[in-house]
This record gives C-alpha cells, structure tokens and sequence, in this order.
C-alpha cells in the first residue's frame, strides 16, 4: 500500500511528529499533505500502531479522521456525507481496487 501510495503521489510530504518503539510494538504521529485525485489538498494527522516481529512490521493500524480527511479530498460531498457509512465503504472499495490494480502491475 505504501508503495502505490508514495508512487501515486506527484507533491506528497509526510513529517513524522513523534515517534516511539519497543521490541514488539511501537507507533507513530505523522502528518501528510498531499494533493488528492479530486485536485483537492489534503492535510492528514495520523497516528499509526505497529507491531513488530524478527525486526519487521507484522502490523500496522492507521487511525485518523476519516470525516476531516472527506471534507478536504471530496469537497461538498465529503462535507455533507462524509461522515456516513456509505461513503466511507465506497471510498474504502475504491482503495481496495486500486490497491488490487497495483499489486497486479507489481507482479507481471
């Protein structure tokens, strides 16, 4: 997902604001700017979960504003029904296919 996502991104800039790790678990603050595919600027605040195994990252949960981050990528409609179900399934369906496309890419 980073991959497509850093690869995707014509003006992206991430800050890591703090960070902490122990042998099995850390997280991280960050924060994105980036313009999105709606020509919308984004400003994203993430806090991110990690756990770790042998030295690598065996998970990583993100958690941000999913209505914050709809009102800036979607505009009007991100604003008035950013915060439903219904748009965050479709925004999620739409990540998922688009992840999908890339990995297919990655592997022919």
């Amino acid at each position: 997902m980073w991959r497509m996502l850093t690869g995707r991104a014509k003006d992206l800039q991430v800050r890591l604001a703090e960070h902490e790790a122990e042998e099995q678990r850390g997280s991280a603050h960050w924060l994105a700017d980036y313009t999105f595919s709606t020509g919308r600027r984004v400003h994203n605040d993430v806090h991110a979960e990690f756990r770790f195994r042998d030295g690598l990252i065996t998970e990583h949960r993100d958690a941000f504003s999913f209505y914050a981050w709809a009102r800036q990528a979607l505009g009007p409609v991100g604003l008035a029904l950013g915060w439903t179900p219904i748009v965050r399934a479709k925004v999620q369906r739409e990540a998922h296919a688009g992840l999908e496309e890339f990995l297919r890419g990655a592997t022919t």
